[in-house]
């Protein structure tokens, strides 16, 4: 299957500035990483700088570029403030945040406790919040500014052992529409992406695991396959890009046709 990123000329991307939360590891530095080949300057964030520093050195690698990694996380404001401030002095300008930080694991509801539920909402969605109100100023100064916040399609119906990642991912569609709202007049789109079943990310290992159940939930998409990285790669280059300059408050969903045609991923209780 040819690379959706080979239909954006090389330069797609250059002379912005993005920063991506969560860019360390999966979908978010495939971002990244997309966002660097087309010219854009890069910042990753993530808790650990080590993870940060080999995903720097893979995407330099592979794109030539060179990644700002900064440790911090988005629960934090000020350690986030931070990160933002350090990619406006090292890049001169932020134009671009993308919000891809996230935490999961499987659980059943009456299994959960208080502190599981609380963490995967304070990363997922108090840590898009946090982001994005350390990014305003930035992104009202570049005066193209865009906020893309990575979803879920988990909450487009009940998911099994997903009650926490469900309630934090459609909260973050809320911020997104709010946001859209509030922020148009500074110069600021808000956008969404609500991947699908991706392949070759640590959530499908979890969720639909090699075996019966990754073949079932194969099945059920109307695509016959899961996505790719880069296929959601190529769906936050387009919102980045001049061709989706009238799009705002509106979360793309990217999955084959899943979530209008079967039920989540063949997990059971």
């Amino acid at each position: 299957m040819p690379n959706p990123l080979d239909v954006f000329r090389d330069n797609a991307l250059a002379g912005h500035v993005a920063i991506v939360t969560g860019g360390g590891t999966g979908i978010c530095r495939g971002i990244a990483a997309a966002y660097a080949r087309l010219g854009a300057d890069v910042c990753i964030v993530s808790r650990k700088q080590d993870v940060l520093d080999a995903a720097a050195a893979a995407i330099a690698t592979q794109t030539g570029r060179t990644v700002l990694g900064v440790a911090a996380d988005v629960r934090q404001p000020d350690a986030i403030a931070r990160a933002v401030t350090a990619t406006v002095e090292r890049f001169g300008k932020l134009d671009t945040l993308v919000n891809g930080a996230a935490g999961n694991f499987l659980a059943p509801a009456a299994a959960l406790s208080p502190n599981g539920f609380r963490t995967v909402i304070d990363i997922d969605l108090n840590g898009t919040f946090n982001a994005a109100r350390a990014a305003f100023e930035a992104l009202q100064r570049a005066g193209d500014g865009l906020i893309l916040n990575i979803s879920a399609t988990l909450h487009h119906h009940g998911t099994p052992l997903q009650i926490h990642a469900s309630a934090a991912k459609a909260g973050v569609d809320a911020v997104t529409r709010n946001l859209a709202v509030e922020w148009g007049r500074f110069g600021i789109r808000v956008c969404g992406i609500a991947p699908g079943p991706i392949a070759d990310t640590e959530g499908m290992r979890r969720l639909a695991p090699p075996g019966e159940v990754g073949d079932k939930a194969r099945a059920a998409i109307p695509a016959g396959r899961f996505g790719t990285i880069d296929e959601i790669a190529a769906a936050a280059v387009f919102l980045r890009s001049p061709a989706a300059a009238y799009v705002t408050g509106h979360v793309l969903v990217v999955d084959g046709g899943h979530v209008v045609a079967a039920p989540p991923l063949g997990m059971t209780l």
